[in-house]
């Protein structure tokens, strides 16, 4: 998977992560992160992270120093010459930093230009990289796209020469028992109806409606711009569900999370965080392909319609999306129950044996 490790002189004093979003692949970086620190702890790491899911990050033990990406403001800037020094301020901060390697994850033209700016000697990144991006590395390591994304990322690890010991997620520091969560049901199951892409959204209604099925009420959560979708989500869940979208911060879903259940979700980052807690996941997937990006970790299921398309790495989604529309809420119930009432009947063997 891997080229053999990399001819360091010593250990790294210095170590750039590159890695500007989204949030569930910034959730895959965090065993890499772990990985890396285990193996060089005196390093000082600093992030490249896009502004907004810097929060997410805030306050980590195992960072120095997040560099905060704000494309955004830079794209939208009414001054071009301003933001041209932006951009070449914030590149020249990260060159006067002296890394000594720098590990490009997102394998893109922008986050390639970063790991050029940064001078680091070590420049590391995948040989199949996007856009042109593996012009700029140093050393360009093999990652098959059949693996998982943290195992791929985890591969740059053990070319940095860091043993592969188990997959641990360093979660950053969070309220275990903020306020959103006080008048939550007791037990619930969590709901992540919406998801970046369009094409990855299974119908906002069919989320309605196997929320009005299921046993447990269902605690949805997104961000602010998401409402529309939970407000969907709503009018066909008959009272069976309660909506947090746009009303938690970054670090409030992990708790909110950690408390469910399971959760029933799209593809998308809060999935993530839940395969990181342990947090069983029924994940409904169309054009992305689950064994690079789906719930990392047993005790997790993706339901998916078996087509010759699917799934599919088009620039564009096509305009049928029957990967997603043909996966009805009578199958989802039904995988759903299946799957709970296995393992209640494991728990309580378990818990007979025990006793």
């Amino acid at each position: 998977m891997t080229a053999p490790p990399l001819p360091l002189r010593r250990p790294p004093e210095k170590i750039l992560i590159i890695k500007p979003s989204a949030l569930g692949d910034i959730v895959h970086t965090l065993p890499f992160l772990d990985t890396v620190k285990r193996c060089y702890p005196d390093a000082a790491v600093h992030w490249v992270v896009a502004r907004g899911l810097h929060t997410f990050l805030e306050g980590h033990p195992l960072i120095d120093r997040l560099w905060i990406f704000d494309r955004q403001r830079w794209r939208l800037a009414g001054n071009p010459a301003d933001t041209i020094k932006e951009i070449a301020a914030f590149a020249m901060g990260l060159r006067h930093e002296r890394f000594d390697v720098s590990v490009d994850l997102s394998g893109l033209l922008r986050s390639g230009l970063i790991t050029l700016a940064a001078g680091a000697p070590y420049r590391l990144g995948f040989k199949g990289s996007d856009e042109g991006s593996f012009l700029f590395y140093s050393h360009r390591i093999e990652g098959s796209m059949q693996l998982h994304a943290i195992d791929r990322y985890r591969g740059i690890a053990a070319a940095m020469g860091c043993p592969m010991g188990p997959v641990r997620y360093p979660l950053p520091p969070h309220d275990p028992q903020p306020p959103v969560c006080r008048g939550l049901p007791a037990e619930y199951v969590v709901m992540t109806p919406s998801a970046g892409k369009a094409a990855n959204r299974w119908p906002a209604a069919n989320f309605g409606r196997l929320a009005a099925r299921l046993p447990l009420p269902t605690v949805l959560i997104g961000s602010r711009g998401d409402q529309p979708v939970a407000d969907e989500v709503i009018r066909h869940a008959d009272g069976r569900t309660v909506s947090l979208a746009g009303r938690t911060t970054l670090k409030e879903l992990i708790p909110i999370i950690a408390r469910a259940r399971y959760m029933v979700t799209n593809d998308t980052g809060p999935m993530h965080i839940a395969a990181a807690l342990g947090v069983p996941v029924f994940a409904v997937f169309g054009p992305a392909n689950p064994r690079r990006t789906g719930p990392y970790g047993p005790g997790h299921t993706v339901i998916r319609e078996e087509l010759a398309c699917s799934p599919c790495y088009a620039w564009k989604p096509c305009r049928h999306w029957q990967c997603m529309t043909a996966i009805t809420v009578e199958r989802v119930a039904r995988v759903i129950e299946e799957k709970t009432e296995a393992t209640n009947q494991r728990s309580g063997e378990g818990a007979g044996a025990r006793s």
